[in-house]
């Protein structure tokens, strides 16, 4: 505008009706927000915590922080720091047979559909370890992730095991074909405890589509990032992960919440509520009464 105003000598109101632009626009001088760079810090700090969050999830943790933000304000930070904005995912067909109904079981209900699946890593020194992840595809929550040097069939037993203590007996569990999953001490305990099994066609893991997210989230933002040096470290480490994914990590599918986001009892009579006093993370009560003694019963 400048240059055309002291080439051709007009003034401002002519040169705004030659070039279309309106003088509002022309004339209108960008302020800047009192909070600016502070939420610029904020952003920019999540980011390093959270490496492959997105602008969306980092707005949730920002509200849940106390901060009066829109996502659209958070994107235009975002691109103007050049943070990386994850791609977005390839959009796949569904597996569907000739009659039009879906082959995956769909999870209705808390308990419906349990998963599990290995993934295979290495310690710094090239020696393989397995984790063996457990989800409810409904609550999309983690109940469990075993990391040994070797897992077997019994070791999914005990996995299994412990996590029906604490969140209760499944309805159906899902699996490929792997041996362990496939063992007959395997089948005959979940047919004691009224569990069926739902194996997916060999050679097909988008069957399985909630734990291959999950795996791949798992070595996304926590695998990837760590050098282990000990079976011992990569415990630790990939518990405290599974902890934040139930109850810190934004889930697009559920709004934008975690799976079990963290709650404090509120303050009764006794002093019940205490922050103080609370624990940092929620433990899962275990099961009483018949449900504890059909599990002990299977094991045997």
């Amino acid at each position: 505008m400048e240059h055309a105003r002291e080439k051709y000598t007009v003034s401002e109101r002519h040169a705004c009706r030659l070039l279309g632009q309106s003088r509002g626009t022309q004339r209108y001088i960008p302020t800047q927000r009192e909070d600016e760079d502070r939420l610029t810090e904020a952003i920019i700090e999540l980011a390093i915590q959270y490496g492959r969050y997105g602008y969306r999830r980092i707005t949730k943790l920002l509200q849940d922080a106390g901060w009066n933000v829109g996502r659209d304000r958070v994107e235009r930070i975002w691109r103007r720091e050049g943070l990386k904005v994850p791609q977005k995912q390839r959009p796949r067909a569904r597996l569907w047979l000739n009659d039009g109904s879906c082959v995956r079981l769909r999870a209705e209900r808390k308990n419906h559909v349990w998963s599990y699946d290995f993934v295979s890593w290495t310690t710094h020194d090239g020696r393989t370890i397995r984790l063996l992840n457990l989800i409810d595809e409904y609550t999309r929550e983690c109940l469990a992730i075993r990391v040994e040097r070797r897992l077997n069939s019994f070791a999914v037993i005990e996995t299994l095991a412990d996590a029906m203590l604490h969140y209760g007996i499944p309805e159906h569990i899902r699996s490929d074909n792997g041996p362990e999953f496939i063992a007959k001490k395997l089948r005959r305990w979940l047919a004691r405890l009224g569990t069926k099994t739902l194996y997916i066609e060999p050679g097909s893991p988008w069957e399985n589509g909630y734990c291959e997210s999950f795996n791949g989230k798992l070595k996304d933002e926590c695998l990837k990032g760590e050098i282990f040096y000990s079976i011992k470290e990569a415990r630790i480490i990939v518990e405290r992960w599974r902890v934040a994914y139930n109850t810190v990590r934004p889930h697009s599918s559920l709004g934008y919440r975690p799976p079990a986001p963290v709650t404090i009892l509120p303050e009764t009579e006794t002093g019940g509520g205490d922050m103080e006093n609370a624990a940092r993370f929620p433990h899962p009560h275990p099961l009483g009464g018949d449900a504890a003694l059909s599990i002990n019963n299977a094991l045997h």
